[in-house]
């Protein structure tokens, strides 16, 4: 056989190969695909809850989308992958990437006090532990403030007027003369008291806001194109919540009312502010874990564990809730709720899976498990899947 000849047989067994190999990808993923929509299918009807939608990304980067039960119960409206919900704290991972992006900038570091920049403010004494917590202790909740949306007549002010905004000071104002949770850095406390905050000093130090420099930095690089700031009480193919009774906000049942948000989402900012689908947050939550526009080091100090009292062995990081699992690793994420969602999005280095879920109910009771225990049931049978094929 001629040289041509031999280089011609050559590349035509190599293109049929690899051919083959695609179809056989191919069809493995639709049976994956197949099995946990069953599954996914099956969970809904036997729990009851309205809808579901779940997101998957593959170690080879093929993203894999399905939903199940309805977006709006009262009209009937099937669920799609493409219909979004309010993300709740799992926002906080946006305004993370954002807020190590300005350290990487050295607008300021991990460890200076907060009263290098805002003792200049007449309420800045008025802080719990004022002149003790640091930028990493608001980032990692171990500062001793509380919870504000508690606290005072702030839920009266929303029923009153659910189209009302707030500002980041009427909100932690909320804490002004009270006694800390426990002294800065001993503890930890989760609260979105913290983020307010620490967005308030960021836009003070960079002029600039922390919604813009989520949209440069993470929203447009990313092409997170399902993703935007929940500043409004009306949004584009935004599946209907269902907030449970005994809510700690006044509103239970339908979250969405002729059209709209029963109340403006606004004040959540940066303890959450975000609407988004599951693959907008399967995509970022792997993204954000390799981060170049932060730098390595800030990487790393935002994977440094603290004791998190959300679970067995569960801490967290620097915006980020690192969570154990007893066969794929330490999981890297967060969960939201706001009222009428819960969501979650972790990403498993070991196994290179990023998972997604939301729900549009937050009665945990109709789930029976927590939305992380719902990714860690799909993610086995992912990595069965892969594994045996």
């Amino acid at each position: 056989m001629k040289p041509k000849t031999t280089s011609f047989v050559l590349s035509l067994l190599v293109c049929l190969l690899v051919n083959d190999l695609r179809a056989q990808n191919l069809k493995n993923q639709q049976k994956l695909t197949k099995d946990l929509q069953v599954h996914l299918d099956s969970m809904q009807k036997v729990n009851g809850f309205p809808g579901v939608t779940l997101s998957v990304l593959l170690p080879n980067n093929r993203q894999i989308a399905m939903a199940a039960g309805t977006a709006d119960p009262l009209q009937n409206i099937t669920m799609r992958p493409q219909h979004r919900m309010l993300s709740g704290s799992n926002g906080k991972t946006l305004f993370i990437a954002a807020a190590l992006v300005l350290a990487t900038q050295d607008y300021y570091q991990l460890d200076d006090k907060i009263e290098h920049y805002l003792n200049d403010e007449p309420w800045f004494d008025r802080l719990p532990n004022a002149s003790t917590i640091t930028m990493r202790m608001l980032m990692n909740h171990t500062s001793g403030l509380e919870e504000y949306y508690g606290l005072g007549n702030f839920m009266s002010l929303v029923k009153q007027d659910p189209s009302r905004s707030f500002t980041p000071k009427e909100t932690f104002e909320y804490l002004f003369d009270r006694q800390p949770l426990f002294p800065a850095g001993s503890d930890w406390g989760y609260a979105d008291s913290n983020y307010i905050l620490l967005g308030y000093i960021l836009e003070k130090i960079s002029g600039k806001s922390m919604y813009d420099l989520v949209e440069t930095y993470v929203l447009k690089r990313h092409k997170l194109k399902q993703t935007e700031p929940s500043t409004k009480r009306k949004f584009k193919n935004l599946a209907v919540g269902n907030s449970r009774k005994g809510s700690p906000f006044p509103f239970e049942g339908p979250m969405v009312r002729h059209g709209k948000l029963v109340f403006n989402p606004q004040f959540e900012w940066m303890g959450g502010g975000f609407v988004s689908n599951v693959n907008d947050l399967s995509t970022w939550v792997k993204d954000l874990h390799n981060y170049r526009e932060i730098d390595p080091f800030l990487l790393r100090e935002m994977q440094v564990k603290v004791p998190a009292k959300t679970g067995k062995g569960h801490a967290y990081g620097l915006g980020i809730q690192i969570r154990p699992s007893t066969k794929f690793g330490d999981s890297y994420g967060h969960s939201g709720w706001f009222p009428g969602y819960l969501t979650d999005a972790v990403y498993f280095p070991d196994e290179d899976i990023a998972v997604a879920i939301q729900f549009n109910t937050d009665d945990i009771a109709l789930l029976k498990i927590s939305p992380y225990e719902y990714i860690l049931i799909f993610t086995e049978m992912i990595v069965d899947h892969l594994k045996n094929g």
